[in-house]
């Protein structure tokens, strides 16, 4: 793969960068903070803007690596302050990039993650020249699988008890497409 770093990405309503810390009061706010948000998410519901800004300082040195893969979700039309993030973590080996993704709940049913993962689905085919892509996701949280298939990825399955989020041990949907899919 052709690995370029977290290069900045625009699409009509949304500009996908790179996280600042300057982002951890927005992020602590918007999302990371809210229990609904991150009820079926592998990481804690952060209790303080400082657990915020501990997990943001240990992301930023990842960014000097050309494999590391993880951008805050803003709205062009809100200025430069982000909603969500969205990352991917890159398989050399086999050609492919599992994504993830999680979006303020007040920006949820806008469209708005189906047009960032398009985006980052877009990225890592052209420009990374990955040869698939792959994400998943808890059966309870079916909005997240809706986008995954809005965005052309194919139902590939579910493992049973096979994760564990904030919910405990869950099941995992996953999805994919392949370069020659998309």
């Amino acid at each position: 793969m052709n690995h370029c770093g977290t290069c900045r990405i625009e699409t009509d309503r949304l500009i996908l960068r790179r996280i600042t810390e300057a982002d951890a009061d927005a992020v602590y706010r918007n999302w990371a903070s809210d229990p609904e948000v991150t009820r079926y998410l592998t990481w804690p519901t952060h209790t303080g803007s400082d657990v915020t800004k501990r997990v943001i300082a240990g992301w930023l040195p990842l960014y000097e690596s050309e494999s590391y893969y993880h951008w805050a979700i803003t709205l062009k039309e809100n200025g430069d302050e982000p909603i969500g993030t969205i990352h991917g973590l890159a398989n050399d080996h086999t050609e492919s990039v599992q994504i993830g993704y999680c979006l303020g709940r007040s920006w949820w049913h806008q469209g708005i993650m189906s047009e960032a993962v398009q985006a980052v689905i877009s990225f890592f085919f052209d420009r990374v020249q990955a040869n698939s892509i792959c994400s998943y996701h808890d059966p309870r949280n079916p909005h997240s699988g809706m986008v995954m298939k809005h965005c052309g990825m194919k139902y590939e399955g579910t493992r049973r008890a096979s994760d564990r989020n904030n919910t405990g041990i869950c099941d995992a949907s996953w999805y994919s497409i392949l370069r020659t899919e998309w």
